[in-house]
């Protein structure tokens, strides 16, 4: 099959994923699907400016919200990150022949970590403010909030369920997931970061077997604003020319 790009995609609930795709040089099979993370969606600045500077450098990629998120079909109350891990599937169900890699924000790297530990398709992995241990966030984050009656950061448009807390309580930890990828691993973290600590990345880095790198950024908070994305995105760009396909 050759390179190309879906006109559509839906998920295995029939649910259709938003997505956007940005080209880079035609004769780079290398394509990077770029997932968010919790209360986001792919047009999060931080993500456009991603895909820009991938695309500058000759890399393809393709932005898309989970669903139940940004322009994605679904109910936000029902998404975890088991179907977000399924989601991703999909994703990866409705691409070419590319060279694919995954790379995440947040949860959205804590998706990547369950889904390429069960997915060949994938053939590196990006953590961008990686999550490591779901239940640790879950009670740190949301621990004084009722499943089924209260929100996300007092935010009424995202309704914390009961189904999301169970879940992430159920993953726990990807640590012991990530000990066993041997796929070519970039993190990326800022330092500053309040929402998922540095230190997650760090315990990831230090279990991953394959090819790793791990980028901090002085100042740089959760959401890698203004100049800091600029350098988030740039050191992605150097480190995938830096691989073979």
């Amino acid at each position: 099959m050759k390179r190309s790009i879906p006109n559509e995609i839906r998920n295995a609930q029939g649910e259709r994923l938003d997505f956007a795709y940005q080209g880079g040089s035609p004769d780079n099979p290398t394509l990077v699907v770029i997932g968010h993370g919790i209360t986001a969606h792919k047009d999060r600045p931080m993500l456009i400016e991603l895909s820009n500077v991938l695309s500058r450098n000759g890399i393809h990629s393709l932005r898309f919200s989970f669903s139940g998120n940004g322009a994605s079909e679904g109910k936000f109350e029902e998404f975890t990150p088991s179907k977000e891990v399924a989601d991703l599937g999909s994703v990866l169900d409705a691409l070419g022949d590319w060279h694919v890699g995954y790379a995440g924000h947040s949860l959205g790297a804590l998706v990547g970590v369950l889904r390429a530990n069960e997915d060949s398709r994938i053939h590196f992995l990006i953590s961008i403010a990686g999550m490591a241990h779901s239940a640790a966030f879950a009670k740190r984050e949301f621990g004084e909030v009722t499943p089924g009656a209260g929100c996300m950061w007092d935010m009424p448009q995202f309704p914390l369920s009961r189904a999301l807390i169970d879940d992430m309580n159920r993953i726990g930890s990807v640590v012991e997931t990530a000990r066993k990828i041997r796929l070519p691993w970039l993190f990326v973290h800022g330092l500053a970061d309040d929402v998922v600590p540095p230190q997650d990345s760090k315990d990831l880095f230090a279990v991953a077997s394959g090819p790793k790198r791990l980028v901090e950024i002085p100042g740089s908070d959760h959401l890698f604003p203004d100049a800091h994305a600029t350098t988030m995105a740039n050191a992605v760009a150097s480190w995938l020319k830096e691989l073979k396909p």
